[in-house]
């Protein structure tokens, strides 16, 4: 079995990343149009977006500060009216989704690897060192060290925090005291993705993603209750052979549904681990959606929507190419998204058309938007949070 130490770690953020890393093994082999991608200073060409269509009224309502920059691609927490943002320097900061006023922040005392999980009572964080920290109310209660690194926020929940490791381990916690419940190891990886992957509760099952499998593991013990695969491996290297199953999803029910990284949509019913559907998607970001439909962005920036029923496509849109979207949020009748750039789209979730856009700083949106207390919450790179309510 293969170490961390032996893995490579990276993080993908959009094709012009990807080609910059060398990562589109084979996929540009047979293409001659690449070139007419970029402009002579090797920058992707961007579509003219035209005027801000304005069919939305959407207002900034405040805006508040972090003093640090944020991860790239960290989730931010969302507990009630409350968003949780972690930053690089390692600490976390509770705002409040309302005002924009800050209402605690706490540090780890070294960097953070992903971003904040927690439940009304606690918050976890993992840190460059390879800890599991646990807070309450800003006072650290515990900390335990994990065999890997964790990219994927902890999820605390049913009295047990669950850290997901980069080494496809996935191990329980007792919240209360740190005592280590269960591990659960699967087979490593030459590579793994540096950034959040799939962990969340259905029910009584604590559904995590291994590789390109959907997996329901029983919290109690750690063994496995079913699985379920949206990819499999395929080529011949350790780049074309990578696949897991990246955050954020969508979930309705029993029914949830994740990308695969650079390879799939698709749909789990976790009654039965029966795969409803999967479809080709060449994607680095997570999903959103309701009963309906899923929206999500290829790594070229072609927003894609597919029927939740059986994954036929709804429509795409093109307009939003090269810009290195975030995972969306479907937030009341739009589909939001951030960009490499600093703004803020918000499609119709019904046929895409633009209906606003919205404009943080020029460093770029960190993460994919969320919505608490009735408001729209952006945190660009630089570490500003954003505001933002419909009139």
């Amino acid at each position: 079995m293969n170490t961390l130490a032996d893995q490579s770690t990276f993080r993908p953020r959009g094709l012009a990343r990807l080609l910059a890393l060398g990562l589109l093994a084979g996929s540009l082999a047979g293409c001659s149009t690449v070139s007419s991608w970029f402009g002579g200073d090797g920058k992707p060409r961007l579509k003219d977006l035209g005027p801000n269509p304005g069919l939305m009224a959407v207002q900034q309502v405040w805006t508040a500060r972090l003093g640090t920059e944020v991860l790239p691609a960290t989730d931010v927490h969302v507990q009630g009216d409350t968003v949780l943002i972690a930053a690089r320097d390692g600490s976390v900061t509770a705002l409040d989704a309302r005002t924009g006023a800050q209402l605690s922040r706490f540090a780890a005392g070294e960097p953070l690897t992903a971003g904040v999980g927690g439940d009304a009572e606690r918050q976890a964080v993992l840190t460059r060192s390879n800890q599991l920290m646990v807070y309450a109310e800003g006072r650290q209660l515990w900390k335990q060290q994990l065999p890997a690194a964790a990219y994927t926020p902890p999820l605390v929940a049913g009295g047990r925090v669950f850290v997901l490791a980069a080494d496809r381990s996935l191990t329980a916690f007792d919240a209360a005291n740190g005592r280590k419940l269960w591990t659960a190891q699967r087979p490593g990886e030459p590579l793994v993705l540096r950034q959040p992957g799939v962990l969340l509760a259905v029910g009584n099952t604590l559904v995590a993603g291994l590789s390109g499998r959907m997996v329901g593991v029983d919290p109690d013990s750690g063994s496995v209750r079913w699985e379920a695969s949206l990819a499999s491996p395929r080529g011949t290297n350790d780049v074309e052979r990578l696949v897991d199953l990246v955050g954020r999803v969508s979930r309705e029910g029993d029914n949830v549904c994740a990308r695969a990284f650079q390879a799939s949509v698709g749909c789990v019913d976790t009654r039965n681990a029966s795969v409803r559907w999967t479809q080709p998607s060449k994607g680095a970001e997570g999903i959103d959606g309701d009963g309906e439909a899923l929206f999500g962005a290829e790594s070229n920036g072609t927003v894609q929507a597919w029927r939740r029923a059986d994954g036929a496509r709804l429509w795409s849109v093109e307009q939003l190419q090269h810009r290195r979207l975030t995972a969306p949020l479907l937030l009341g009748r739009s589909v939001v998204f951030g960009d490499d750039y600093g703004v803020v789209h918000l499609l119709s979730k019904t046929d895409g058309q633009a209906l606003a856009r919205l404009k943080t700083d020029d460093s770029g949106v960190a993460s994919a938007p969320v919505s608490a207390a009735n408001t729209l919450v952006v945190v660009s790179r630089s570490g500003t949070v954003y505001g933002f309510r419909p009139d």
